[in-house]
């Protein structure tokens, strides 16, 4: 089956507890001219979730375009951002944002994300009014439609492990591989490819900003996959030590996290402790929404 002659997905239903808890992080405080405060979800982790802070920080920026009296709404297009510090789940976090830009077309923002003084997260975002002008994009694989792959909430549902009640508890979003989970071990296939589906775990009633907030909140969790695949390890590995360094993505076109997105993704390298992870987001039609770039420090420690 191919991504766009599959069949139609019935319809998502009334939002989860796990997505009603994500949408809720995304309602930031206003406190000021150019600042708001968030709060943090659980992660298991013990550390703020960075997809968590990378989505606050669109919103934050994104309410500082919306204020500044421009003609015409501009969407976020692109964000390249540095995580610096490890975020405390039991900490408020201030969002101070830097209006760079407002020009004929663009804005651009700088936001930092700050517990306690300092910086855990750095940030540029670039905003663009709808505009016409060149199209084209490229087109997706053919794999299987996410009817028949397995989701993520049935696969936690079937383990008795503490990562796996936590997910099952908390995940906003079922996630269905093609290659297989890699939550546990399936066999060796050393590859650096993989495609997953993805949706939120419910209807989302929202507009486009915060439709493109969940993609940066979602993609988050599989960046980094492609890099475990090529290296024969999954999350549960022993010694396996993760966490996003920086990471950047480009909004194409229109999105909504509500509705099947396929995830295209490779990993070109990994050395040094590190691992670089790209991926191409299509919707069930075939088109092109978005592609984003993550690098990650990725360990497993030598006792293991």
């Amino acid at each position: 089956m191919s991504t766009t002659d599959a069949p139609s997905v019935p319809d998502a239903g009334e939002p989860t507890e796990a997505l009603s808890s994500v949408l809720d992080l995304l309602r930031l405080e206003r406190t000021g001219h150019d600042t708001c405060t968030g709060t943090s979800m659980d992660h298991l982790s013990g550390r703020v979730y960075g997809g968590q802070v990378l989505a606050q920080s669109i919103v934050a920026a994104a309410q500082t375009v919306a204020d500044a009296g421009l003609p015409a709404e501009r969407l976020p297009h692109s964000v390249h951002g540095y995580f610096l510090r490890p975020g405390k789940l039991d900490r408020p976090i201030t969002f101070e944002v830097e209006r760079l830009r407002d020009g004929g077309s663009f804005s651009a923002r700088r936001t930092h994300a700050i517990q306690d003084g300092k910086p855990i997260l750095a940030m540029t975002t670039s905003f663009q009014e709808d505009q016409p002008g060149l199209d084209h994009a490229d087109q997706p694989p053919e794999v299987p439609g996410p009817e028949g792959l397995e989701s993520s909430a049935d696969l936690f549902a079937r383990y008795d492990h503490p990562a796996a009640r936590f997910f099952s508890r908390t995940g906003a979003f079922d996630m269905r591989h093609v290659e297989g989970s890699i939550y546990v071990p399936r066999g060796r296939s050393p590859l650096s490819r993989q495609a997953l589906w993805m949706r939120s775990r419910g209807r989302i009633e929202g507009d486009q900003l915060l439709h493109r907030a969940l993609l940066a909140y979602a993609c988050d969790q599989v960046m980094l996959e492609p890099v475990l695949r090529r290296h024969e390890l999954v999350w549960t590995s022993p010694g396996l030590s993760v966490a996003s360094l920086d990471h950047a993505m480009w909004w194409h076109r229109d999105v909504r996290a509500d509705e099947w997105l396929l995830y295209v993704q490779d990993a070109p390298s990994a050395q040094g402790g590190r691992g670089l992870g790209l991926a191409k987001v299509y919707d069930q039609a075939g088109t092109l929404v978005a592609s984003l770039a993550q690098e990650g420090m990725i360990r497993v420690h030598e006792e293991h």
